[in-house]
């Protein structure tokens, strides 16, 4: 079928070449479409729950809102994990679903399961809501709206009801969140004595203020045949509409609410507070939906910002350069692209060498710009996008692309030369040489490409994040590999029958000079060899012996530090800290960042937005600063940084990478590399192992950032209603629990509505806002008489503790030490690390520890790439049995894959010595490459023996080798070369994961390239057998005549 395809391809030779070129333009039209990424979509399908429950303790959320949650969703179809935050007044429950599932179908499980629970909530719990679904590379750009003159809660309210709706309306935008100032509210603050004095509570100002707050539809009238809708307007605009309201009538007297009470614009009470370059502002967290194109996104945001920013309320600045998720995007990929260009242009250098003709060097190129197009289309069609990784497959592939095409071509200029030195009445028709030639190397080209892509095939093997993370590499790779086979086996032809019959390389006697002298040299090297194959055959075994135990030596690592330009910094002090002392503590750590010489800007978020999944205590603050390195390197400036940090009294931190830190978050729960998880009921006992875990594992060298997640006692006050007293005293238990709310945190009764806004309207109580226990214990309630009693004489008082916030994982409270690797790999830290720690559990009945992090993931990949590559071996082993006929010239070639294992080990502990999972798919490349070597020198020597009739075993061998050294020696250099440019440019950001894998498949080419063309013939010659005489081709061949 091959041979009639290239038959087919050589007589239609004009229809082949003008359907190439109209692929190509359709295919470079199409391509511009195709979406632009960082990573392929690493979204978990998971849905957020979140539940506001103001003025609620963790204690009491937990039991009333997080625990019902939990229970709903545990057991719902596709579950993996429930994970859940209590914190004061939030919850947050986390549903993880298997990676199959469909996010539409797990957010209809969710919101279904929350339904029923939500019918059970307590009064004054929000209804539960579910997050947006949102992509894992979170925030694709970070915005900041400040004003020198404004109050921030003005600044807040625009950037709420004019920024964020606008930017919401943008196609592909998920969430926005806000975090900074206060919301806009509406307060009414009652006076107590004048409240005394005329004889109302609390409770019928409230009623008041709801009854008298609506409009009413009452219905519709007809006049002169025009129907008119009638609607009784009432709803509060202005204070002064609400001071007028009456809300009582006394001995005939109504009582407005501006007898007891004032009413003004206020702002509510903030769980949070946000910073830009060290200046207050309200920051806009975007993110985008799953599915969205980002580039495509931020040049939307881009033009939506230039509007807004055009008609900004005098006063305000908007701020969007703070972080921009596209510009890394476009800084990654175009240092891919620009490594595969350079790559592509060693290449051309060297083929031009060897090959001395353009004519021939065009014929194999065309194979480059076809199969990446053929690449990008098919991740088009199945809806990926070009990202680090499918550049990376391809850029693993470039040196490859060519490799069936060069072999080709060679061939067939090789043969031509022959036939053109022949007597004229000898030759033969030249269409007849490129046939032939062609059908020559078509079944080892073909068994070659079919081995080098079932060695990838054991990355679809692999699920979860690195599943979703390198499939799309070996999809990249797969298809560009069989497109570049398509185009030598029907392109190739053809264009070798349209150029090369007259060329000068075909019409010159001798080869071009290097190929020449590298067969001369090789064929004097190989001589001596094939005579003493021991020589050279036992250090190579000793070299793969030495090898394959040095394996365990090497550390572990799932992927290399991302350079995004951009670092994230965690920062955590002791819980129940107030939001002022916080936003103090914050803006320090923001100042030791901007002083900093390397870093450009900083935004800081200390607390929490409203509605915010990623929800902390205002004792924690996240920053995100992005820098330009200058004289430093990265780790000299971390070093700079955690040096300054270390000096601020009273916190813990952690600093790593946005992308990394989402990465870790989506594994482990944590934003850190490694995550030591205690699980257990009582969280005293937590927390002691945690400190205890936390001492031990802080003098492990190489370990940095260790913390301890925020969870402590803090104090609290139990206000602790006697029912007897508030019956003696005429109160209420309504009215006291209202007063008690209004006097702190404000009782919401009512909403404001202006336009199309609707703000809050909540009761206050003026001049005795507790900031003491005394005053607490003074807050004056109305009694039925009139009198005003205080609140310690129908209450208690008491000074307790409580948890600030609890951690649930899988229906158990938790907490968590994080600590990140620096210096060391990963697996040699965590062992040590285990080591310290697991004693801790020795006697602790119902207490577990977990250790979490990318390390999980990488030991996975590993243990399923050893399995699926252990049976791939028996595997291309059964392939290469069926293309030789034969299991001894099968293990000939399987001998060839140790050889590259050799060079890729010792390229691995010349770079860094941590075998990452970027390193394997090295490894399984390099694998592919030394297996085509193999196959296309085997075939050789036994189509002389079997096609050209040379009998002596020994020649064939010696002479098969010499001829197969110019196009092996050609392939490996032009597949080396290419992969320079990512090793010299390995800090670029984009070649963090190209980059060790480059390392790998150079230093594999190199051993598995120079020991195959010497041991594999020495091998073949002690221990092979010899092919019987089968005499020539008796296939049709174009241009046949009968002189021939």
């Amino acid at each position: 079928m091959m041979d009639k395809l290239i038959l087919w391809s050589v007589n239609n030779r004009f229809l082949v070449v003008g359907m190439a070129l109209l692929f190509l333009m359709f295919g470079i039209y199409v391509c511009t479409t195709v979406p632009i990424d960082v990573f392929p979509d690493l979204t978990a399908p998971t849905v957020a729950v979140l539940t506001e429950a103001p003025g609620f303790s963790p204690s009491e959320v937990e039991n009333l809102v997080t625990f019902p949650l939990e229970t709903a969703l545990n057991g719902a179809p596709g579950v993996r994990r429930v994970r859940s935050s209590s914190m004061p007044g939030f919850s947050v429950v986390w549903t993880e679903f298997e990676w199959s599932e469909q996010m539409n179908t797990a957010r209809q499980i969710v919101a279904e399961r929350v339904a029923l629970a939500a019918a059970d909530m307590p009064e004054g719990v929000t209804p539960p809501i579910l997050a947006p679904p949102t992509s894992l590379m979170g925030e694709i750009q970070l915005a900041a709206l400040q004003s020198d003159s404004l109050p921030l809660a003005e600044v807040q309210n625009y950037a709420e009801t004019v920024l964020r709706r606008r930017l919401l309306a943008v196609p592909g935008i998920a969430q926005v969140t806000l975090a900074g100032g206060g919301d806009r509210q509406y307060q009414v603050w009652l006076k107590p004595e004048r409240l005394a004095a005329f004889g109302v509570t609390v409770s019928e100002v409230a009623e008041a203020l709801r009854e008298n707050n609506t409009n009413i539809p009452a219905g519709m009238i007809s006049e002169g045949g025009t129907e008119y809708l009638v609607t009784g307007l009432g709803r509060l605009q202005t204070p002064g509409d609400m001071e007028s309201l009456v809300i009582a009538v006394r001995d005939g007297t109504a009582i407005k609410l501006g007898d007891v009470a004032q009413a003004r614009l206020g702002e509510s009470f903030a769980r949070g507070a946000g910073s830009a370059n060290g200046k207050p502002a309200v920051l806009l967290f975007i993110q985008r939906q799953p599915q969205a194109n980002t580039l495509a996104l931020d040049r939307l945001l881009e033009g939506v910002f230039a509007q807004e920013a055009a008609r900004l309320p005098r006063g305000m600045t908007l701020d969007t350069h703070l972080m921009r998720q596209a510009d890394f995007i476009r800084t990654a990929v175009n240092n891919v692209a620009k490594a595969i260009r350079d790559g592509g242009a060693l290449m051309i250098m060297v083929m031009a060498l060897f090959l001395l003709s353009v004519r021939a060097m065009v014929i194999s190129l065309t194979a480059l710009p076809l199969s990446i197009i053929a690449a990008l289309l098919v991740i088009y069609l199945f809806g990926g996008s070009i990202n680090t990784m499918t550049l990376g497959g391809l850029a693993i592939a470039i040196g490859s692309l060519m490799d069936d095409a060069v072999i080709d071509v060679e061939n067939t200029v090789r043969r031509l030369r022959q036939n053109a030195q022949l007597p004229e009445d000898r030759r033969r028709n030249p269409l007849r040489i490129c046939y032939e030639a062609s059908s020559e190397v078509r079944s080892a080209i073909v068994s070659a490409t079919v081995i080098i892509t079932v060695v990838f095939l054991p990355l679809y093997t692999l699920y979860n994040v690195e599943g979703r993370l390198l499939r799309p590499l070996g999809t990249a790779y797969i298809v560009s590999i069989f497109a570049s086979l398509l185009v030598a086996l029907t392109l190739t032809p053809a264009l070798e029958g349209l150029l090369l019959p007259g060329s000068r390389a075909v019409l010159s006697p001798r080869e071009p000079g290097i190929a020449a002298r590298v067969r001369q040299a090789y064929g004097a090297l190989l001589r001596p060899v094939l005579r003493h194959p021991w020589l050279i055959t036992l250090p190579a075994l000793a070299a793969f012996i030495a090898s394959a135990v040095s394996f365990p030596f090497m550390g572990r690592a799932f992927l290399p530090d991302f350079n995004e330009g951009a670092i994230n910094v965690v920062v955590n002090t002791l819980p129940g800290t107030s939001l002022p002392e916080s936003n103090r503590i914050g803006g320090t750590v923001e100042r030791i960042l901007l002083d900093t010489p390397e870093i450009t800007s900083v935004a800081r978020k200390t607390g929490r937005g409203e509605l915010d999944e990623h929800a902390q205590g205002i004792e924690g603050s996240e920053l995100e600063a992005t820098y330009v390195l200058k004289e430093r390197t990265k780790e000299e400036m971390l070093a700079d940084i955690r040096g300054r940090l270390g000096g601020v009294a009273g916190i813990n931190f952690g600093i790593g990478g946005p992308i990394a830190h989402r990465i870790d978050h989506l594994l482990s729960g944590a934003r850190a590399g490694i995550a030591i998880k205690f699980s257990g009921d009582d969280l005293r006992v937590l927390r002691d192992l945690a400190e205890e875990a936390k001492a031990r594992i802080a003098g492990i060298p190489g370990v940095t950032d260790v913390a301890v997640e925020s969870q402590s006692e803090v104090p609290e006050l139990g206000v602790r209603l006697d029912r007897e007293r508030l019956a003696r005293n005429g109160v209420s238990f309504s009215e006291a629990g209202l007063t008690l709310r209004a006097a702190l945190y404000g009782a919401p009764v009512s909403r404001v509505y202006e336009g199309h806004n609707a703000y809050d309207l909540v009761l206050r109580v003026q001049d005795v806002a507790p900031d003491s226990i005394a005053m607490l214990e003074r807050l004056p309630l109305r009694t039925d008489t009139g009198a005003l009693a205080p609140l310690s004489s129908v209450a208690t008082v008491t000074r307790e503790s409580g948890p600030n916030i609890i951690s649930r994982d899988q229906v158990q409270r938790k907490i968590f030490v994080t600590c990140n690797p620096a210096g060391r790999d990963v697996a040699s830290v965590l062992a040590d690390i285990q080591d310290a720690v697991d004693p801790l559990l020795e006697g602790k009945v119902g207490y577990a520890v977990h250790y979490g992090g990318q390390f999980e993931s990488a030991a996975a990949a590993s243990r399923r790439l050893l399995i699926s590559g252990a049976l791939i071996l028996l595997l291309i082993f059964g392939l290469l049995c069926m293309t030789f006929r034969n299991a001894r010239d099968a293990v000939f070639v399987m001998a060839s894959l140790p050889l590259a294992l050799i060079g890729g080990v010792a390229a691995v502990f010349l770079s860094d010595g941590v075998l990452s999972i970027a390193s394997i798919i090295g490894f399984i490349s390099v694998f592919g490459v030394a297996a085509r070597n193999g196959i296309m020198l085997i075939n050789h020597i036994r189509h002389l023996q079997s096609q050209e009739g040379v009998t002596g075993f020994q020649e064939a061998v010696w002479r098969g080798s010499v001829e197969r050294v110019v196009p092996v020696l050609m392939t490996a250099v032009t597949t080396g070369l290419a992969l320079v440019p990512l090793v010299i440019a390995h800090d670029a950001p984009g070649n963090e994961i190209q980059s060790p894998m480059a390392v790998v498949i150079i230093g594999g080419l190199l051993s598995a390239t120079v020991l195959n063309m010497i041991v594999v013939p020495a091998l073949y010659l002690r221990f092979g057998r010899p092919v019987p005489n089968h005499g020539g081709s008796d296939h049709a061949a174009p241009g046949e005549s009968s002189h021939e």
